[in-house]
């Protein structure tokens, strides 16, 4: 637990995380609304924490507003349907059950039985989305020539970063995108596997991305841009 809060108008107290810093002439601020809501400042090392502290109080409005406007955070539980890999899920709870069982019906709607204790629900659904995640994602590797194939496939919850392509050949994925529709999902996987071949962002990069994708890159593109924050509104 962080030892200061921020108490906003709402009555919502965000953890207010604070960093001295050699070399640093201004204290600054960072919000941060995902994947969890927290205030970074950090200040010269010799810099009082109460100084830090009275400016953030100088910059309240400011805060308030990027707090207001973040999606909030919303807690699933048994009963509730969410989307996620192109699936409407009904979430299921039966604390007799020790495993997992995740159902898709043939005219696309999907149950998912969660076991355990109810404290553990969110837990495990979690777990779930993201097990799914991964094996959508070498699904729709697999749809493009091997050369493209990346060694390995990791899968992160950034809050800045959709995918990364390491020269080391490993492909990084932020789980996240399994509540974006599945062909935004579909775009970022191949944006990422062709920096097989780019490096870069440079046109040819993009061309390469167009020719894996095909049709509807800019739209796809354009949907995460606007939309993305909305991604992390669960967990």
């Amino acid at each position: 637990m962080s030892e200061y809060e921020f108490t906003l108008s709402s009555g919502e107290k965000i953890p207010v995380i604070i960093t001295g810093r050699r070399g640093l002439r201004n204290v600054t601020l960072r919000p941060k609304t995902r994947p969890v809501r927290e205030i970074h400042i950090s200040k010269p090392w010799l810099t009082p924490t109460a100084v830090a502290l009275r400016f953030l109080e100088q910059k309240r409005k400011w805060c308030e507003r990027i707090f207001d406007n973040a999606p909030k955070k919303v807690h699933l539980a048994p009963g509730d349907e969410i989307e996620f890999l192109g699936y409407k899920v009904k979430l299921l709870h039966d604390e007799k059950k020790r495993a997992n069982n995740f159902i898709v019906e043939q005219d696309g709607t999907a149950t998912l039985m969660v076991g355990g204790s109810e404290d553990m629900f969110e837990r495990r659904v979690k777990d779930v989305i993201k097990e799914q995640f991964l094996v959508a994602v070498k699904q729709m590797i697999k749809t493009v020539p091997r050369d493209f194939w990346p060694k390995r496939v990791a899968i992160r919850d950034t809050s800045s970063r959709w995918g990364s392509c390491s020269t080391s050949g490993t492909m990084s994925f932020s789980w996240r995108l399994a509540f974006a529709p599945t062909d935004v999902m579909r775009y970022v996987v191949m944006h990422e596997l062709a920096h097989q071949k780019h490096m870069d962002h440079s046109p040819a990069f993009w061309q390469q991305v167009s020719e894996l994708y095909g049709f509807g890159v800019e739209r796809a593109k354009r949907w995460l841009n606007v939309h993305g924050a909305e991604l992390h509104k669960f967990f």
